[in-house]
């Protein structure tokens, strides 16, 4: 369900130092969001290209804008990019949410990804699906910590990951991609990271999650907590900065730039039954939820 509110606002946007967008839905965000990836396949109608270098610079201005509590300014600097800046209010919780997504389904902007914060309080966390559908349950898992846990904000790719030519799509590994430069505005402003991924089951990863800093090697309470917890809950866990793990995500290009602007940044693997419906998904919900509860609280 889709309802468009009218704005009743009664100060001018463009006189105020905050602003809201005048946009405004009342939707079932989870199924915004699901209904959005459910089609992202490696190939389709409209290849993935990434955005040019002064279109990511309009957007990182733009969403800047918007993180800074300006959403007059951030409209007109998306807009012209075939993006639009929404209020939303989930009909399940009552939250609001502000979002940034293409104008037009079937616009390059639609591939570019989609942004979502909290509209309730400021934004203190920071879930990024950089692989939806191509890493199966990602983008759900995402979503629900977004509906569970107050004070945060959610990324999400527009393309599946074997979308472009070659590795264009796979925006784990892209400085040139709409995620990376909307994760790098979060990091500027301080903004915690916890990045979703999913592997396949075999016989040289033993283990139902790997947990690390990405290119940071070091350990940090809330990674070492998330581990226990993890483990705690009967789960095999590997930990990216005390054992040599599959997957740590040495290369991953959010993970660098977190570690160069000194922003707390988590990368976790999950197996399967770690992200599915089954029990072990459930564990891993809650606890990958008290750790950003954690950071809610900092």
């Amino acid at each position: 369900m889709v309802l468009t509110l009218a704005g009743c606002d009664t100060t001018s946007p463009e006189n105020t130092e905050h602003s809201v967008p005048q946009a405004r839905e009342l939707v079932d965000l989870r199924d915004r969001i699901l209904t959005y990836t459910a089609g992202f396949g490696p190939d389709g109608p409209y290849p993935y290209t990434p955005p040019g270098d002064s279109r990511r610079e309009e957007l990182a201005r733009g969403v800047g804008h918007l993180l800074d509590g300006d959403a007059a300014r951030a409209e007109r600097v998306l807009t012209p990019l075939g993006l639009g800046v929404t209020r939303l209010t989930d009909t399940d919780s009552g939250r609001r949410y502000d979002e940034i997504a293409a104008l037009r389904p079937n616009g390059e902007a639609a591939r570019w990804g989609r942004l979502y914060l909290t509209a309730d309080s400021d934004v203190r966390w920071n879930v990024q699906v950089p692989h939806p559908v191509s890493d199966r349950d990602t983008e759900e898992l995402g979503v629900r910590l977004l509906e569970d846990t107050p004070s945060g904000s959610l990324v999400v790719a527009g393309a599946h990951r074997r979308a472009g030519r070659t590795d264009a799509a796979d925006v784990a590994h892209r400085e040139d991609s709409a995620f990376h430069t909307i994760v790098v505005e979060l990091q500027k402003r301080g903004v915690p990271g916890l990045q979703l991924h999913g592997f396949a089951e075999s016989s040289d990863r033993p283990y139902e999650a790997v947990v690390s800093g990405g290119s940071a090697q070091s350990t940090t309470g809330e990674a070492s907590a998330l581990a226990d917890r993890l483990e705690s809950e009967g789960l095999r866990v590997c930990r990216g900065w005390s054992a040599r793990c599959p997957l740590e995500g040495t290369t991953n290009v959010q993970g660098r730039s977190a570690e160069r602007r000194h922003a707390a940044f988590l990368h976790v693997e999950l197996a399967p039954d770690a992200r599915d419906d089954g029990r072990d998904a459930d564990e891993t919900e809650e606890a990958l939820g008290d750790l950003l509860r954690t950071w809610s609280q900092d």
